[in-house]
């Protein structure tokens, strides 16, 4: 699917207005295919996944004539899903792009079931370059396809709107990225690759703490991107956390119903 150069992928059913949809939010520079291989696993589950390519990136490089910050990423984000789905879904981002859907959350609560940030990166009081070592320190522990599929999307973006896109974050991250996150009234996995140099463990369980309802969860044999190179397990993780949460919320409705006066 195609929306003025906001391209998007679909996998499961089509999505409808009145079905929630879940969206799977890439990180700086790249496009929404190192999504796939967990938008088709939660797609094999029944679910209707949306993976865009976000304004200026990859296939949506001509949706933006320059670089969107990350409030602007996340309206047009939330104008996109309203287009196809009124019911709130789960959002799921990586890197950088939780603090894209962070943003989202806060600003369009209505919009949000879910949220799952994995490996948020972007540490507040972390310097660009020190956040530019961790990831080149990341890179060896990812899987090779990744690597592979990462440069090309970068070079696709082009290394300018990459490098603007990173400034974007790193104000985002100094600035607006915790307060966004202490706005999210959604239920909030945080999940770090147990392998990830970029998103420390105590950054992670932070960032589950700023959120009105958190957790933070480890997924062994993983690094940054944990849903590229563990997406069974990753998909796992999210349909426990939310069928979990819309199981608990119902018992607590049906509890509430029995104690009322007839």
């Amino acid at each position: 699917m195609t929306d003025l150069g906001f391209h998007v992928r679909g996998y499961g059913p089509p999505p409808r207005e009145d079905r929630p949809a879940t969206v799977l939010v890439h990180g700086l520079g790249l496009s929404g295919r190192y999504f796939v291989p967990l938008a088709r696993r939660l797609a094999a589950g029944g679910a209707t996944v949306l993976v865009p390519d976000l304004p200026g990136n990859a296939r949506s490089r001509a949706a933006a004539r320059r670089a969107p910050d990350v409030g602007q990423q996340a309206d047009a984000l939330a104008r996109r899903y309203r287009q196809l789905s009124s019911a709130p879904g789960p959002f799921v981002a990586n890197s950088v792009g939780c603090q894209i859907a962070a943003a989202l959350a806060a600003c369009h609560p209505h919009l949000v079931s879910h949220l799952v940030l994995i490996g948020p990166a972007l540490e507040p009081g972390v310097s660009g370059v020190r956040e530019f070592g961790r990831l080149v320190a990341d890179a060896p522990r990812e899987p090779l396809g990744l690597l592979s599929l990462a440069a090309f999307d970068y070079l696709v973006t082009g290394p300018l709107r990459c490098a603007a896109s990173f400034r974007h974050a790193l104000r985002d991250a100094a600035g607006s990225f915790e307060v966004n996150l202490s706005r999210v009234r959604a239920p909030t996995l945080v999940v770090r690759g147990a392998g990830d140099t970029i998103a420390s463990g105590t950054w992670t369980r932070r960032v589950a703490g700023l959120v009105a309802d958190g957790r933070a969860a480890d997924l062994p044999g993983a690094a940054h991107a944990a849903h590229y190179s563990a997406p069974d397990a990753m998909a796992a993780l999210i349909e426990e956390f939310t069928t979990g949460e819309a199981q608990e919320a119902e018992e607590t409705r049906a509890a509430r119903a029995a104690g009322e006066p007839g």
